[in-house]
C-alpha cells in the first residue's frame, strides 16, 4: 500500500480559530467554525469580535434553545419558588420522583444548552460558578429548590457583580441549609458557612496562615491583613448568627433573638456591638469581596478553567488588578472574564487542559451536529444521561463543598476514559434496528458527495470533528484503519455495503477519542 499524502492544510485560519472556541464553550458544531472566521479579517479581530457577542449574551438569538426547552417537557424550569417548594416539598412528600424532579430538570437543561445553546460562554460560566459555589443537589431539602438556585441565583450574576452573587448565594435556602448556617444561634455557634466563605468562596486555601493571632498576620501597604487566620472564621461565624430560613416559604429569614449583638472583629475590622439587623454579615460580605486575596484567588480559578491548570502568574495577576478595580461596577466579572480571554496567553495556549465528563459528552454532541431532545422517556436521551453520569461526572452531584475537580490528573482515571469511550461508542453506532436508521445521527449522509477514498474520508471527520489536523502518526493509522489493505487513494465501493458503513461509524469513534479530542 502505497503512503498516503501528508494531511491537506486546512482552510485559512482554521486552525487558529479553532484555538478559542473550545475553551470558552463546549467546542464548535458543524458551521461555527466558518461563522467564527467571517467576524473579521485577522485572528484578533475576529476573537475579540467573538469574546464581545459572548460577554453580551442578550444581544445573541437563542429562541432556538428556548423552544428545545419547552419540546422537552422541563415544566419545572417555569416554576416560582414559592411554587416549587409547594410541588416538590410539600405535596411531594417522600415521592423522591417528584421531589427531585427539578433537579433532573436542570440536568436536562443545562446539557440542552451546553450543546445546543449559542450563548457558549455562558453555558461555561455557568458551570464553573455552579462548582465554585457548589451545593450538594439531592438532598431531601435542596432538590425541590435546584431549579431556583440555578436559575435565580446562580444564573443571573454570571457577568455581573461578586459582592451581589456572594450575598445571593449566602441568602439562598439551598446555601442555608447545605452549610447549616440556618441551625447558625448565638447560643449554638455553627462554622460551616464562615469556614467555606473563607476557604472557598473568597479568599481561599491559599491566603489562610492557620491559627496565629490576628495582630501577627503580615499587612499589605493599605494596613489589612494579607490573609486569613482561624480567628477570622470564627468571629464571621458570631457575625452570621441569626440567618436562618423560613420553612414555610423556603426563603431567607433573620432572627434576631438568635444574633451575636456584641462587638466583633474581622480581618482587622472591627464590627460595633449592637449594629442593625443584617449589617454584621454584610460587612463581612463586604470585607471577603474586596480583599486582594479574593481577587487573585477568583482570577486564578478562572483563568484555570479557561487556560491551563497551572495558569500564568501575569494573566492572573492583571484579571485580579480588573476584579480590585471594578468592586462595585455592576459588570465587575465580565470585566475579569474578558481579560483572560484576551490575553496573549489565552490565545496562544492549547492542550493544557483536560475536559471534564460534561464538557466532553456534550462537545460529541456538537461536533457530531446530533440532534438529541433530552426528554424524559425518550429512550436515547435517557440512556445518553446516564451513560454521561457513569464517567464521573453526574451534574449537581458532588458531595463536598469544593466542587468538581478542575486539573487534568482527576478525570484521567479509568472510569472518565472508558465512560467516554462508551458513550462515544454508543453514540455512533445508535439505530433503530426495525428500520436501519440512525436515530441521532448519519455520518455517511452527512458527507460531501465527492469524499469516497478512505484519505478524503479520514481528512473530513478530523477536520469537521476536531476542528485541526491530527498528529501525521495518528491520521495514518486512521486511514490505514478506514483502508483495511486497500489503496488508501482508491474509492471505496458503495455506502450501501454494511461492512464499510460500520467503518465509517468505527472511524468516528476512534477520533472523537483520540487524546487531541481530550484535551482543550
Amino acid at each position: 500500500m502505497r503512503k498516503p499524502p501528508p494531511h491537506p492544510p486546512p482552510p485559512p485560519n482554521r486552525r487558529k480559530a479553532a484555538k478559542p472556541r473550545p475553551r470558552a464553550g463546549f467546542g464548535p458544531r458543524p458551521g461555527d467554525l466558518e461563522a467564527f472566521n467571517a467576524l473579521g479579517t485577522t485572528d484578533d479581530a475576529r476573537l475579540e469580535a467573538w469574546v464581545e457577542q459572548q460577554l453580551h449574551p442578550s444581544t445573541i438569538d437563542d429562541s432556538a434553545v428556548e423552544a428545545r426547552l419547552v419540546a422537552a417537557g422541563l415544566t419545572t424550569l417555569q416554576k416560582s419558588r414559592e411554587q416549587l417548594w409547594q410541588d416538590h416539598h410539600i405535596d411531594a412528600g417522600n415521592d423522591y420522583t417528584v421531589r427531585y424532579q427539578p433537579i433532573y430538570q436542570t440536568q436536562r437543561a443545562a446539557y440542552i444548552r451546553a450543546v445546543y445553546s449559542r450563548r457558549q460562554l455562558t453555558e461555561v460560566l455557568a458551570d464553573f460558578w455552579h462548582n465554585h459555589f457548589n451545593i450538594y443537589a439531592p438532598d431531601y431539602w435542596i432538590g425541590p429548590l435546584w431549579v431556583h438556585y440555578d436559575r435565580d441565583v446562580i444564573r443571573p450574576h454570571l457577568l455581573g457583580n461578586f459582592r451581589t452573587m456572594l450575598e445571593a448565594v449566602a441568602k439562598s435556602f439551598p446555601m442555608l441549609h447545605y452549610l447549616d448556617l440556618f441551625v447558625n444561634t448565638v447560643v449554638g455557634p455553627n462554622e460551616n458557612f464562615a469556614r467555606e466563605l473563607f476557604e472557598l468562596h473568597t479568599l481561599g486555601a491559599e491566603n489562610y496562615l492557620g491559627v496565629r493571632e490576628p495582630e501577627d498576620v503580615p499587612q499589605d501597604a493599605q494596613k489589612n491583613p494579607i490573609a486569613y487566620v482561624d480567628s477570622d472564621v470564627y468571629e464571621a461565624t458570631r457575625a452570621f448568627t441569626g440567618w436562618t430560613v423560613d420553612f414555610e416559604l423556603a426563603a431567607f429569614r433573620y432572627s434576631a433573638p438568635d444574633h451575636d449583638r456584641f462587638r466583633k472583629e474581622v480581618l482587622s475590622h472591627p464590627l460595633k456591638q449592637d449594629q442593625a439587623p443584617l449589617k454584621d454579615g454584610h460587612d463581612v460580605l463586604d470585607l471577603v469581596a474586596h480583599h486582594p486575596g479574593t481577587a487573585r484567588h477568583i482570577a486564578r480559578k478562572l483563568a484555570r478553567r479557561l487556560i491551563s491548570d497551572d495558569p500564568p502568574t501575569r494573566v492572573v495577576e492583571e484579571a485580579a488588578q480588573v476584579f480590585l478595580a471594578n468592586t462595585t461596577a455592576p459588570d465587575q466579572l465580565l470585566q475579569v472574564t474578558r481579560s483572560i480571554l484576551l490575553s496573549p496567553e489565552f490565545r496562544n495556549t492549547w492542550g493544557q487542559k483536560v475536559k471534564r465528563p460534561f464538557e466532553f459528552t456534550a462537545g460529541i454532541l456538537r461536533s457530531l451536529g446530533a440532534d438529541l431532545s433530552f426528554a424524559f422517556n425518550h429512550e436515547p436521551s435517557d440512556y445518553f444521561v446516564w451513560l454521561a453520569g457513569q464517567c464521573g461526572q453526574p451534574l449537581f452531584q458532588w458531595l463536598t463543598p469544593d466542587g468538581y475537580p478542575d486539573i487534568a490528573e482527576k478525570w484521567l482515571g479509568t472510569n472518565a476514559i472508558v465512560g467516554g469511550w462508551r458513550t462515544v461508542n454508543w453514540l455512533v453506532n445508535l439505530k433503530n434496528w426495525w428500520s436501519g436508521k440512525y436515530i441521532l445521527f448519519d455520518p455517511i449522509a452527512a458527507m460531501p458527495a465527492g469524499v469516497r477514498s478512505p484519505i478524503e474520508i479520514v481528512d473530513f471527520w478530523i477536520l469537521r470533528l476536531l476542528g485541526r489536523p491530527l498528529p501525521e502518526a495518528a491520521r495514518l493509522e486512521a486511514i490505514d484503519f478506514m483502508a483495511r489493505g486497500r489503496d488508501p487513494e482508491m474509492k471505496l465501493p458503495g455506502f450501501s455495503d454494511d461492512i464499510v458503513r460500520e467503518r465509517v461509524h468505527g472511524l468516528l469513534g476512534l477520533i472523537l477519542m483520540a487524546p487531541e479530542n481530550l484535551m482543550r
